[in-house]
């Protein structure tokens, strides 16, 4: 072995000692959703955005306070409510007065400037809102008054809705859904973890999670994925699956072209192989194999596909077309 290859081997184990420690630490809060955990850390390290879609009360909030917790870096929550204005989530100019009645205008941080952030309920507010995170989540940047200004490094967003209650809520438009790495689905509780649910939680004290990687580490690893090289087979791989999300397109089923009302954009491609390259890293490997691609195929396709009224006339998902196109 060569002293290049010792050298990435060395930073490969590395990465995947880091991960399993950042897991195991949040797993000391959590119990179980094992694959919503990996998902987000996933997301965290590829430099995505995170979109958690479950029903309330099955720990969502929790995730991200112990994630912030487990890495020295700051976080907010930010409750979405129709009523929420831009200026409530970016920040605003205010007027200080200062001695002898001298005025002076100074910038007042919004709930955005944080590192990791909770977009709480994210379908109740307006467009208008909304619309106020795109330039953040795409840019890690917010312009207020005509100055921008850049957001901490790293940066995620983790945003909720509930599937259920949709009475006074505004669906996100696509295209900000695409600016999401990941779509990921909490579930229910398997029945063998209420049991550790409970104890942790009714107990007179509840476990919390201790800082293992700090922001530099954070960025160090992310570094270290986008050096992650890709062979043609596994781009051909993320290339081929994106494209058969697309009605009338030379890799789509015959289900899709039924079904399937638009498909993934381009940035599906780009989610795959960022996402394929931390699975790799997790799994001790310095390339991207087609089973990384394939592995990541459900939450970061699942929310860059719309279905015709057909599709959803026959009750059909998106995960259940996806599953089909991977069969094949």
């Amino acid at each position: 072995m060569t002293d290049l290859d010792a050298a990435v081997a060395s930073e490969v184990e590395a990465f995947r000692s880091q991960f399993d420690k950042l897991r195991q630490e949040i797993h000391k809060v959590i119990v179980g959703q094992d694959e919503v955990v990996d998902g987000v850390l996933t997301a965290l390290l590829a430099g995505g955005h995170v979109l958690l879609e479950g029903v309330p009360g099955i720990g969502k909030t929790v995730l991200v306070k112990t994630l912030g917790d487990a890495m020295h870096l700051s976080k907010s929550r930010i409750q979405f409510t129709p009523d929420l204005m831009p200026s409530d989530v970016l920040g605003t100019m205010v007027l200080d007065e200062g001695a002898g009645g001298a005025r002076a205008l100074r910038f007042q941080e919004g709930p955005i400037h944080a590192h990791v952030v909770l977009a709480d309920e994210i379908n109740r507010a307006t467009p208008k809102t909304q619309s106020a995170l795109l330039e953040a989540m795409q840019e890690r940047q917010v312009t207020v008054g005509g100055t921008t200004r850049q957001l901490p490094n790293p940066f995620i967003v983790l945003a909720t809705q509930n599937p259920v209650e949709q009475e006074g809520t505004y669906p996100l438009p696509e295209a900000q859904l695409d600016r999401f790495l990941f779509k990921l689905l909490v579930g229910y509780p398997k029945e063998h973890e209420y049991g550790a649910i409970l104890a942790r939680t009714t107990g007179r004290e509840t476990p919390v999670a201790e800082a293992v990687l700090s922001d530099d580490d954070v960025v160090s690893m992310r570094r270290l994925v986008r050096d992650v090289p890709v062979p043609e087979a596994a781009q051909t791989a993320a290339v081929r699956l994106v494209m058969a999300t697309q009605p009338g397109s030379p890799h789509s089923t015959d289900r899709i072209d039924r079904y399937a009302l638009m498909g993934s954009s381009p940035r599906g491609a780009q989610a795959l192989i960022l996402a394929g390259k931390v699975h790799a890293l997790r799994d001790g490997r310095f390339a991207v194999a087609e089973d990384d691609v394939r592995a990541m195929a459900i939450p970061a396709l699942r929310h860059r596909m719309l279905l015709n009224f057909e599709g959803l006339g026959e009750g059909l998902t998106t995960d259940t077309l996806l599953a089909e196109i991977l069969e094949r």
